[in-house]
């Protein structure tokens, strides 16, 4: 099986499995997508959803955010660790966004990269639910682990690696909700200490799962 018909039969299985693709993360405005994936960074989104209702209460506008005290900032978030970094990092967003973007969050990659603390994987993350913009790969540990068992990559651990190598065998417009559904998988069932491959529905296609069970 080529690893384009390959990558279209998981596909359609995740989307049997898990039917809503989406961020896990709870926002009601594009900016607050942005600073909750800043959040996430070395955090669980269950965390982060504890968190955010606070924070975006005391700060409901891109405009109060880019005002805001930054130590402020800190107190509200700082279960979420790193808690310094990203309250500078948010604040910092918020002003140039207003300052550079017109109060918006940027549709584009380039753009979005020029915001403090925003790296591939989170201006893909914006690009894909905010924007809908088709092909985009959220290379996040579950992915690269999972893309990697399934054989749609090559094994790599580089992010950048993993994102050219998805682009190329995933349908553009079911990269996103894939890569979403892949973050389901991961806590689910495809964990990265003791996968529960017996409940897996991915073992046709799953490399781990039949090297593993090649003698039996």
């Amino acid at each position: 099986m080529k690893k384009k018909e390959r990558a279209a039969a998981i596909v359609e299985e995740l989307k049997n499995v898990y039917p809503d693709g989406i961020c896990s993360l709870v926002y009601p405005k594009p900016h607050e997508l942005l600073f909750s994936v800043r959040l996430s960074a070395q955090c669980t989104d269950e965390r982060v959803n504890q968190v955010t209702p606070a924070l975006f209460a005391r700060f409901p506008t891109l405009e109060a955010f880019a005002q805001a005290d930054v130590r402020e900032v800190e107190e509200l978030i700082h279960s979420c660790g790193f808690f310094r970094a990203k309250a500078r990092d948010i604040v910092a967003s918020a002003q140039m966004m207003l300052s550079d973007f017109g109060g918006k969050v940027p549709d584009n990659m380039d753009d979005l990269l020029k915001l403090p603390g925003v790296g591939r994987k989170t201006a893909n993350l914006i690009l894909g639910d905010i924007y809908h913009t088709p092909g985009v790969v959220i290379a996040d540990t579950h992915c690269i682990r999972i893309s990697g068992r399934l054989g749609l990559t090559d094994g790599t651990k580089d992010p950048a690696k993993v994102e050219i190598q998805l682009r190329k065998v995933l349908p553009p417009e079911e990269s996103n909700d894939f890569c979403h559904r892949l973050v389901l998988h991961g806590r689910a069932v495809c964990m990265a200490r003791k996968p529960v491959c017996e409940t897996c529905t991915l073992r046709p296609w799953c490399d781990l799962y039949n090297k593993g069970n090649s003698g039996k």
